[in-house]
């Protein structure tokens, strides 16, 4: 516990760049029509596997990691091989991406990952690739890694893909469109998830590739567009930011995360809006957004509809037992797919340490209370082990297992934690 600190307090935290542009950005790179130069990269578990697979694909990519740079030469689309076996890990952007390229891409292409991501769902991505012509071969079980791909000439103009589990499946979708050789219409099912689609189309029109929207549920992706080489900036991780915006609002303290700004091209910083309506105040200035909580902690209950930031469900859930009133937590039914079973999660844990947590299909009510003494099991999960690591700002007594899971998006993000609470305090 390093229990309160004085409203006078102001801190500053630098947070890596962001996983879900860094990924993205990778791929977009390794399908330019020459060399990009990746600047303020993330450097973790799900980066890593994904650049492993761009050499294992043939692409020529250098990393400096003390310089968060990453040079990738992009072959214009083309792919050097025409077997190869790829590793994906648990990085579920890498996998749905990697997938969605390859089955466009004329040749054999065996995908394997990590336990934990053959328990994710894959089936709606691979379904939308049968539409296009592609053979799917299954190593273990229908619908999950691992996979072989054999990529056919027959297949639709107009396909559609089912995005109620993961929003990765479009994005994956609509980045490779443009490598084949037919125009496409992707019609989409469900609605979760839409600013991290939002942050897709960005990025490729960024790269110089344009999709067009009919209506709500429907992408046009023209044939003839090519992805431009460039030196691309990479935003600071608002999801990794959030934890320590979350950490000045329990703790009554000011914090700023440098390059964190609302026009940011990630969903999640909306979770800024959430905690303003808790009781904080924030001002946006040129280096970033400053946040400061309310006196000695006292955030107000509230019910927030996540659907557009559900990757901070677990940091509210866990900040949720030292408001002052009930929060509820609605939006959020599809992460039960994730790294784990998020809502059951968020349940069994907070449980764990005495508070009081109903979940319902999409949504999960949590009563304010003084958490108990408690060894927190974070399911190889990184947002649970960084998530209920707040409870520990408030609580005596909390233990985070396997601690190390940050490994998957924020290498060291105890020890820039606890650097904080060091200057808190002093």
């Amino acid at each position: 516990m390093y229990g309160k600190t004085g409203q006078d307090r102001k801190i500053k935290v630098r947070v890596p760049g962001s996983k879900s542009i860094t990924n993205r950005a990778l791929l977009l790179a390794m399908l330019a029509d020459g060399s990009c130069t990746l600047t303020g990269a993330l450097f973790s578990d799900d980066s890593r596997y994904l650049q492993q697979c761009i050499a294992d694909l043939g692409i020529d990519i250098k990393a400096e990691e003390e310089k968060a740079l990453i040079r990738v030469g992009g072959l214009g689309g083309r792919l050097p091989v025409k077997e190869a076996s790829v590793y994906v890990g648990s990085a579920g952007t890498a996998a749905r991406f990697l997938t969605a390229l390859l089955g466009l891409k004329t040749g054999v292409w065996h995908l394997d990952s990590s336990e934990q991501m053959k328990r994710r769902p894959m089936l709606p991505l691979l379904q939308s690739l049968q539409e296009l012509g592609t053979r799917v071969e299954y190593g273990e079980k229908e619908g999950h890694f691992p996979f072989t791909l054999y990529p056919g000439e027959n297949g639709k103009q107009e396909i559609s893909v089912d995005i109620e589990h993961s929003s990765q499946f479009l994005s994956a979708l609509l980045i490779a469109a443009c490598c084949g050789d037919r125009s496409l219409d992707i019609h989409v099912k469900g609605t979760h998830g839409m600013a991290y689609i939002d942050m897709t189309l960005l990025m490729m029109e960024q790269f110089g590739v344009f999709v067009q929207r009919k209506g709500t549920d429907c992408f046009h992706i023209g044939t003839g567009q090519v992805y431009r080489h460039q030196d691309y900036a990479i935003e600071p991780d608002v999801s990794a930011a959030c934890y320590f915006y979350a950490m000045a609002a329990v703790l009554g303290t000011e914090v700023l995360v440098p390059g964190v700004h609302f026009d940011s091209l990630q969903g999640d910083v909306q979770f800024l809006r959430i905690l303003e309506k808790m009781g904080c105040r924030l001002q946006e200035r040129k280096e970033g957004i400053w946040l400061k909580g309310p006196e000695n902690g006292r955030i107000h209950g509230i019910e927030a509809d996540m659907h557009a930031c559900s990757d901070q469900a677990i940091t509210l859930a866990a900040i949720a037992p030292f408001a002052d009133a009930p929060v509820k937590i609605t939006g959020i039914g599809h992460i039960r797919y994730q790294e784990s079973d998020r809502m059951g999660a968020i349940a069994a844990e907070l449980g764990r340490l005495g508070i009081s947590c109903m979940s319902e299909e999409d949504s999960i009510l949590i009563r304010p209370g003084k958490p108990a003494p408690g060894c927190v099991e974070t399911y190889e999960d990184h947002r649970m082990a960084m998530g209920f690591s707040l409870i520990g700002l408030r609580a005596e007594g909390i233990i985070i297992k396997d601690p190390g899971c940050c490994r998957k998006t924020f290498e060291d993000y105890f020890q820039v934690l606890d650097h904080a609470v060091e200057e808190l305090l002093s």
